[in-house]
């Protein structure tokens, strides 16, 4: 048989199970670890670690104190699953701008390696186990909030603001304060007001951390037709309302000492790393460039992580300073 009938049968290219691009010679398809790789690209590792990360500090922070284990594993497992499967739906409907982005071209969907209805089924099928297994391990309410935060990030921020609206990542970003209730409710199955406190920082947060990362690719957006609000509005708009977001950060922080949820520990640190956020984000007033926006994104990524880790470390090892 030659090379061209082993690829296609009467110019057809065969259809394979695990969406792969089989238009290619045998001998050169992906190998094992390539197809691997590809399917977890897919999840989007990176953005997943911090969700993650949100996720189990919330976990300790409500039980102050050590956690089954069988809770521990669940939670990392099933938290990485659920939005790694929106992450993977995600892909599936921006296949088209994806492919036009310079940054995002190489991903499976777009470059052919993986199609569109096979990432999104396999992002279903994540969510699918990722609910079973919180239910199981831990309660219904964390499965379905787990559910939850990948419909409103697949159908609120994907499909229904991204490409319609400058307050995409405001209101479709709200998917991101879900990992925190998660694991929040997977400790003590139920949520506190101290639980949507901590989830109102993410939300918070979420803007001037996005919007500094769409001022870096502010280019990409523009030729992809994304309404970002930096490619949309002028620099001082964008600045003015990621000030505006960097304090509404910081003040929202404060608020779960005061209601007696959090001690003294997670206040300094919480006030510290609120104001330098606040710093950063005003040194983009006069001049949102790449270099300002540069070290707001950066420090944003840092900021985020050491919120949590200051809350759980907080419950575990001291106690409130309010009790209301």
């Amino acid at each position: 048989m030659t090379e061209q009938a082993r690829t296609t049968t009467y110019g057809v290219p065969p259809a394979h199970p695990l969406g792969l691009d089989v238009t290619m010679p045998i001998g050169r398809l992906p190998a094992a670890r390539q197809i691997v790789a590809d399917y977890v690209r897919l999840t989007k590792p990176r953005i997943i670690s911090l969700l993650l990360l949100t996720a189990i500090c919330g976990m300790y922070a409500a039980a102050r104190g050590p956690v089954p284990w069988r809770v521990l594993v669940a939670l990392c497992c099933a938290g990485y699953l659920a939005p790694g499967g929106a992450n993977a739906m995600n892909c599936a409907f921006d296949g088209d701008i994806d492919k036009i982005m310079t940054r995002t071209s190489g991903r499976p969907v777009p470059s052919g390696r993986i199609s569109r209805p096979v990432a999104f089924g396999y992002g279903v099928l994540l969510n699918v186990v990722a609910a079973i297994w919180l239910a199981l391990a831990t309660n219904p309410l964390a499965a379905g909030l787990a559910l939850a935060g990948s419909i409103w990030y697949v159908g609120v921020y994907t499909i229904w603001l991204k490409r319609r609206s400058k307050e995409n990542i405001v209101i479709g970003g709200a998917a991101g304060c879900f990992p925190v209730l998660v694991g929040w409710a997977a400790a003590t199955g139920s949520l506190s007001l101290t639980a949507f406190l901590l989830a109102a920082v993410v939300f918070c947060w979420t803007p001037p951390h996005f919007w500094s990362l769409a001022t870096l690719l502010r280019d990409d957006y523009r030729q992809a037709h994304v309404p970002m609000l930096p490619v949309v509005a002028p620099d001082s708009q964008t600045s003015l309302r990621m000030m505006r977001y960097a304090v509404a950060t910081l003040v929202v922080s404060i608020l779960p000492v005061l209601w007696g949820g959090l001690g003294v520990a997670y206040l300094v640190v919480a006030v510290l790393a609120g104001v330098r956020l606040c710093q950063l984000t005003w040194a983009c007033r006069s001049r949102l460039d790449a270099r300002a926006a540069g070290r707001l994104f950066g420090y944003s990524l840092m900021y985020l992580a050491i919120i949590f880790l200051a809350a759980a470390l907080d419950q575990v090892f001291t106690a409130p300073v309010f009790h209301l």
